[in-house]
């Protein structure tokens, strides 16, 4: 090939590159279209029905934005049990079950050791940021990869993943063992910290963040009202006997005080939406400081809000401070969308919206509208169980552990006495079941004689893992919670906890919305079908192809 040919063919060569990126805005990873940035956005204990609940209050510029402009999977599930944070968060960047994964919730107790095990939590690694030990956390715990790490993979390492929340299982587990960092909140400085997994010391921007106090600054406007109270027509009233007060108050009611906190005690900044803002403010940074999406090879950031499960925990669906926290959520969203569009290119970043779980009403306010619901508190259920078996087998303390409707036995205890662990089993799923409040109950050894519907079977299936999931489950009435009567919680198979929010914007998305029933599962292998890069190697999800251009 001569001279004048070569140059031929490289300006042939390179004009189809350009034009093909033209085509398809973004970055070319390898003569590969992708996005210059994935972003995903998961706002915690975020029921479907928010999206419509308060949508003439929304802005045109948020949520609105995101429906209008982008496509919306209105009935998007969660495929398990129990519907928790941790699971939650790792699904959607799996695209797996716990069956698989291993995150079977927050917490669990190790059926070979006995102890109980949070699920981020690792003894050999140390704080970094901080001297507590809320730095003591990685991924070690999660058994397969996530989306993040098949886009490193895909791009030998070059691409870079963050995972960013206020609780640590929200940003570490999105972002994957392979991930270049994540970092968290930490109650007792204010500061964002992560741990010796990721880096020994934190990064110069991290360090000027800190120092800037942004923390400080939202907690000096405490929390009242965004707009005049009558103009709240989807809330009950500010004061009533089923919400509760906020960890370090008294009175239930607005303005919610943290200004007198500051250099205290950090830990009730979470349960403001001020937590919302201060998040996306430090992912922003994050995005400016390490330049990402500027590299030439796709980024990924993994975003959990964590603040909207804090308060809904506290005041429940119904109230005051939810729809405040979602007015001022969608500013927030309006807000990162913007400084996206300016920063990476409104048609250069791809973007998820979804949630890792619903919650229910809280049980006094459903039967004070006459509406079936109550609770049966686990703690109440667990001095029954002990004292019940302690008749039956002359032993104390045979129930370890009882959470998120699974009773854990304490198996070192048993066989030590020699007694047998089936018998105790059994003993337990006859006295559940005797529960006005139980639907069902039953040992998971026996999980093939299970009368159930098949799909709520599948659920129940998908959430199992031997080693850490509980030894006899139960199923308790729709709208009966295992808390006391104040305030709600979630991990039940119902729609309002399994039920999400599932929007997809920005990089060749197409407009539009289907009630097809789908899966959070899917999350994963979608991103995948777009980025073109292998699906993570414990998923099950399906590919949506409806947002596809």
């Amino acid at each position: 090939m001569n001279k004048k040919t070569a140059i031929t063919v490289c300006i042939f060569f390179c004009s189809h590159i350009y034009i093909l990126a033209q085509q398809n805005p973004g970055t070319v990873n390898n003569g590969i279209p992708r996005p210059k940035l994935v972003v995903g956005l998961v706002i915690d204990q975020m029921r479907w029905d928010y999206l419509y609940r308060y949508f003439n209050r929304y802005g045109s510029g948020g949520f609105k934005r995101l429906m209008k402009q982008g496509y919306s999977f209105e009935n998007t599930f969660i495929p398990y049990a129990p519907a928790v944070t941790g699971a939650g968060h790792t699904c959607l960047y799996t695209g797996s079950v716990p069956a698989v994964h291993g995150i079977v919730g927050n917490d669990w107790v190790d059926r070979n050791s006995g102890d109980t095990m949070y699920c981020t939590s690792d003894s050999a690694v140390t704080s970094v940021g901080t001297f507590s030990i809320q730095g003591k956390m990685s991924p070690r715990n999660l058994l397969v990869t996530t989306v993040g790490d098949e886009l490193r993979l895909a791009t030998n390492f070059k691409s870079r993943v963050f995972g960013i929340a206020l609780k640590d299982r929200g940003g570490i587990l999105p972002a994957g063992g392979s991930a270049n960092a994540s970092f968290w909140f930490d109650d007792s400085t204010g500061n964002w910290i992560t741990s010796t997994y990721y880096m020994k010391s934190l990064p110069a921007w991290v360090n000027d963040y800190n120092r800037r106090r942004a923390v400080d600054s939202l907690m000096m406007k405490d929390w009242n009202l965004l707009y005049d109270k009558s103009l709240y027509d989807q809330s009950t009233n500010d004061d009533n006997n089923y919400e509760r007060p906020l960890y370090h108050e008294t009175s239930k009611t607005f303005p919610h005080v943290y200004k007198t906190l500051i250099g205290k005690n950090y830990y009730p900044f979470r349960q403001s939406p001020y937590g919302n803002t201060l998040t996306i403010d430090f992912t922003e940074k994050l995005i400016s400081s390490e330049r990402l999406g500027m590299s030439g090879q796709t980024d990924m950031i993994c975003v959990s809000l964590s603040s909207t499960d804090y308060i809904g925990h506290r005041f429940g669906p119904n109230s005051l401070e939810i729809e405040d926290t979602y007015l001022r959520l969608d500013k927030d969203i309006e807000n990162f969308l913007n400084y996206l569009d300016l920063h990476v290119g409104r048609s250069d970043y791809l973007l998820f919206l979804s949630a890792d779980h619903g919650a229910p009403q809280v049980p006094n306010f459903m039967k004070e509208n006459k509406l079936p619901a109550a609770n049966m508190d686990k703690n109440t259920l667990r001095v029954e169980l002990n004292q019940f078996l302690l008749e039956q087998f002359a032993a104390q303390d045979l129930v370890k552990k009882i959470y998120e409707y699974q009773v854990y036995i304490d198996h070192k205890k048993i066989d030590s006495l020699t007694l047998n662990a089936a018998e105790i089993k059994n003993a337990i799923v006859g006295f559940l079941k005797l529960k006005p409040a139980v639907v069902t109950a039953f040992d998971y050894a026996d999980f093939d004689k299970v009368l159930l519907p098949v799909q709520l079977k599948s659920f129940f299936a998908n959430g199992y893992f031997y080693n850490r999931s509980g030894d006899v489950q139960y199923m308790l009435r729709s709208q009966y919670t295992d808390v006391l009567a104040v305030g709600t919680e979630h991990g039940t198979i119902y729609p309002y906890d399994t039920h999400i929010p599932l929007l997809w914007y920005g990089w060749k998305i197409k407009p539009g919305k289907t009630n097809r029933e789908v899966y959070m599962t899917d999350v994963a292998p979608t991103i995948s079908a777009l980025l073109k890069i292998q699906m993570p190697g414990g998923s099950v999800g399906k590919v949506l192809t409806e947002i596809m251009n």
